[in-house]
């Protein structure tokens, strides 16, 4: 189960947003970084329009959210790929769960590919550090 479009981090701008100034929880397996939504009252000049928007429709932004796999993690591709749909689907269960507005990058560590980690063990994981980082609703 892929994640919805909407839900999705794509762009590398995004990516370098989350790693600059977004929080960090580290697990056995997983790395979770995560930037709160944007609430400031005075915005400035460059990003005046950009964050007037999310502020005005708060409500509407959903949670975007994406997985980064390095090859250190395994040198195949097809191991990358399987780590990958098993935390998106994790990442599906947890999606109505999660508070609007967040960004959030999920870093793969070497140790999830050596000890052949399984999907309910990714759900866990994930579900700590969310909860650590305080992304769950009702939790900000």
């Amino acid at each position: 189960m892929a994640l919805p479009k909407a839900n999705r981090l794509k762009s590398r701008k995004d990516f370098q947003a989350v790693f600059r100034e977004g929080i960090r929880r580290h697990g056995s397996y997983l790395t979770l970084r995560a930037l709160k939504p944007l609430c400031s009252s005075k915005p400035s000049l460059d990003t005046a329009t950009q964050t007037t928007q999310i502020i005005d429709s708060a409500h509407l932004v959903s949670t975007r959210i994406g997985i980064s796999i390095s090859t250190k993690v395994s040198k195949r591709a097809v191991v990358r790929n399987r780590i990958k749909r098993q935390i998106n689907a994790a990442l599906h269960n947890l999606l109505p769960k999660l508070s609007p507005g967040w960004r959030l990058v999920v870093i793969v560590k070497p140790t999830a590919a050596e000890s052949k980690c399984v999907s309910p063990q990714f759900l866990q994981e994930l579900e700590q550090l969310l909860a650590q980082a305080e992304v769950f609703d009702g939790n900000s």
